[in-house]
């Protein structure tokens, strides 16, 4: 059985579940829910299609209803990652028209794995661009794929800023506002915050009172329960170098204070936290476990 990650019993399980992004060749269910099954994660996030790739495959039925069904049964919320070739911003219109394809796929397989969440990149202005006009592009193409989402089952949108590469169109907490201003702050809008890449963008979270200081500002922002996801990932380069580079938690320059921080939070109670570092199975099962104590 997977660990109950909403069970109020459970000290501390209901505010903040703690897990992992996990495998799936060779099935949702199978490969995906047994490493979470033994790194002890509360939450999942997985890929449906390659993340390096334009491929939009079916799925298997069969491991989709076993993967639904477990994670219903046993309080797991689980999460989509799209991917990461998506760019609305781009000034190639076939990259733009692929964007629309993947991004669609992933939403309605989100759904019918009964995922709460899609985690898509924001992008950037190529070719450059206006950061204006590439917001326009968002708009026009991003908007519809939200408007399709009408099903009570159906997952967020999870916007997930950058590390402030290049042409970012979204890296710093105030860049969310016109992305949000955008996409109409769309009812199935969300956010999901990953604490390497706002560290690498310039929002010091291991500096004095900088966690409460970045959760605010993102707040103010984007108002109260847009926060849907953490990505919590220790950055292996410091304060605003711009460099996405995942450490392991505690093992970096934001330190593990922050992320007991993080969790103290008014804007993240109930927000579930996913690593993505490095280490392989060893290393997420240790770094489940040090947020679990941090916690």
């Amino acid at each position: 059985m997977l660990p109950h990650a909403l069970d109020p019993a459970r000290p501390g399980g209901s505010r903040n579940p703690v897990g992992s992004h996990v495998p799936v060749a060779g099935g949702l269910a199978t490969t995906g829910l047994a490493y979470a099954r033994d790194i002890g994660a509360e939450t999942v996030q997985v890929f449906v299609a390659n993340p390096r790739g334009w491929a939009t495959p079916a799925g298997n039925p069969a491991q989709d209803e076993l993967f639904r069904a477990a994670c219903a049964a046993e309080g797991i919320p689980a999460y989509v990652h799209a991917p990461y070739l998506i760019n609305f911003g781009s000034h190639t219109e076939a990259t733009v028209e692929r964007s629309v394809e993947s991004l669609r796929h992933s939403l309605r397989r989100g759904r019918a794995i009964g995922a709460l969440g899609v985690v898509v990149h924001t992008g950037s202005a190529t070719g450059g661009r206006p950061r204006e006009e590439a917001l326009a592009q968002v708009r026009e193409h991003m908007l519809p794929l939200l408007d399709e989402l009408t099903h009570d089952d159906d997952p967020f949108l999870l916007l997930e800023s950058t590390a402030g590469q290049g042409s970012s169109l979204c890296s710093r907490t105030w860049d969310f506002g016109p992305y949000f201003e955008a996409l109409d702050a769309h009812p199935r809008l969300g956010v999901c915050l990953d604490t390497c890449h706002i560290f690498a963008a310039g929002h010091d979270l291991a500096g004095e009172d900088g966690v409460r200081r970045t959760l605010d500002l993102l707040v103010d922002t984007v108002g109260e329960g847009r926060l849907k996801l953490i990505h919590a990932n220790d950055s292996k380069d410091v304060v605003g170098a711009h460099k996405d580079r995942h450490a392991n938690i505690g093992a970096g320059h934001i330190g593990e204070e922050p992320f007991r921080e993080l969790m103290r939070h008014p804007a993240t109670e109930g927000v579930p936290l996913v690593i993505e570092t490095p280490g392989g199975k060893e290393g997420h099962a240790a770094d489940v476990e040090r947020l679990k104590k941090l916690r």
